[in-house]
């Protein structure tokens, strides 16, 4: 840490400007505080931090120092257009066009004229869109508030408001992946924005991930404990999260008949969200198969089926597709949906493991160490048993496989089973698990019995 006693104030901002040509922006801060600290009046030591600041993306901490250079000089021109080009995108259109109109009138270079004349143009026009999106979005028109809203976007990079405006313009649309993007932006522009971490967190519900649902409302609640929504919202997600955590434990335990009713009482805790009742019948499908239930199971699989978002989803791309057989998107939502529709009817790794999706390595780890100890082969005598045992050791053994690789995990979560040969085809990881247990090689953390495999925990 630099302080202001290591030097004078120029050999501060000397040293600081040097630093910060070099790219060594962290100490060029430490020298332009102490500059600061030394001499409070000094106007260049606020500008330079403020240019450190603007070079590691705190436009927030620049503001402040811009400002203050201002007060200090108020003919300091370059000071006074960055501080309005600052405010212009964050969406302060009044107080920006007040510095672009100060910089015209202070005698600026002809090329901060210009800049001031061209950033002035663009505030007017923002200021139009602004009013037009405004009135498009109290008409309920969705579409057209959310086109506006993204021009304004564009130059206003860093408005909360408008990116908040232009989420609820998705959410009524049904794009809630792009209301998605726009709330956790606005969750970072916003300090201490509940509503935001609220809406985010209904919205993963909505859709059916009580574990994101979760951790978004958790969010909530720390900024604001006492948040009557959030609150609320918490303890349904909450006890919603428990049920399917044994239910998926009662799956892992092969105890099918008990994690049917388990997933009925899923369904009567949450009957309003659609895919929450059809992730329970989904599971529900795949215990009634495995408890030998076929009639149930039928029924049920059936229904499941019939109401799969993902097949319509297919239906959905491919009728587009065939309007707009060039449209790259299109085609890229089709191969994904396609790729998950694939994904769903064979092995998730994350519920081989009973982990959620969004677990860290240690966790996957620990799991699967408690479950490669329990379907050790070695400890089954009967010969049925050992097979399925050893089947699922191998399941359990390339869940932690693919989890644990980052990029595996990734193409997983894309709908890419990287364990799948057919995935593999054209590059790419090549792991042959084949053939049984005898030619699994290399995970055996255990090391007794008949196999002398190497395992690695790292």
């Amino acid at each position: 840490v630099v302080s202001a006693s290591d030097g004078g104030v120029e050999n501060h901002l000397e040293m600081g400007k040097k630093l910060l040509a070099a790219g060594q922006l962290a100490d060029a801060l430490s020298h332009f505080h102490a500059a600061v600290d030394g001499d409070p009046k000094n106007y260049m030591a606020y500008y330079r931090r403020a240019t450190v600041y603007l070079a590691m993306g705190k436009s927030k901490s620049a503001l402040p120092d811009l400002s203050k250079v201002i007060e200090l000089k108020p003919d300091f021109t370059s000071a006074r257009l960055q501080r309005g080009n600052l405010l212009l995108k964050h969406g302060k259109l009044d107080e920006a066009e007040s510095d672009f109109k100060k910089v015209l009138k202070s005698n600026p270079s002809s090329r901060e004229e210009q800049e001031a004349q061209s950033q002035l143009k663009k505030s007017d026009e923002i200021q139009r869109l602004v009013a037009q999106a405004q009135s498009d979005f109290t008409r309920r028109d969705y579409g057209s508030a959310a086109s506006h809203l993204d021009i304004i976007i564009d130059t206003c990079v860093w408005d909360a408001d408008s990116r908040e405006m232009r989420a609820e313009c998705f959410i009524q649309l049904g794009e809630m992946g792009k209301a998605i993007s726009d709330l956790k932006a606005t969750s970072k522009l916003k300090s201490d924005n509940t509503q935001a971490f609220y809406k985010l967190s209904t919205i993963y519900y909505n859709l059916g991930d009580h574990e994101m649902s979760l951790n978004e409302v958790r969010e909530c609640l720390k900024l604001d404990p006492d948040h009557k929504q959030c609150f609320s919202h918490y303890k349904q997600v909450k006890k919603l999260n428990k049920q399917i955590q044994a239910a998926e434990e009662l799956i892992q335990q092969e105890k099918y008949s008990d994690a049917v009713s388990k997933y009925e009482s899923i369904m009567k805790t949450e009957p309003n969200v659609p895919q929450f009742i059809l992730n329970a019948k989904e599971r529900m499908c795949h215990c009634l198969s495995k408890d030998q239930q076929p009639a149930k199971a039928i029924s049920v699989c059936s229904e499941v089926l019939k109401n799969c978002v993902l097949f319509a989803a297919i239906k959905d791309f491919e009728s587009a597709k065939e309007h707009s057989e060039n449209d790259r998107q299109i085609k890229e939502g089709l191969e994904r949906a396609q790729r998950l529709l694939k994904q769903s009817q064979k092995r998730d790794y994350y519920k081989i493991l009973g982990v959620k999706r969004t677990a860290q390595k240690k966790e996957i780890l620990k799991a699967y160490r408690k479950l490669a100890q329990q379907w050790h082969p070695d400890n089954f005598q009967d010969a049925e048993e050992k097979k399925k045992a050893e089947k699922k050791f191998i399941d359990i053994a390339q869940a932690k496989e693919v989890l644990t690789d980052p990029e595996m995990r990734s193409k997983f979560d894309q709908g890419e089973d990287p364990m799948d040969p057919e995935s593999q085809q054209g590059g790419g990881h090549h792991h042959h698990f084949h053939g049984g247990w005898e030619n699994f090689q290399g995970f055996n953390p255990f090391g007794s019995g008949p196999f002398n495999f190497k395992f690695n925990f790292n």
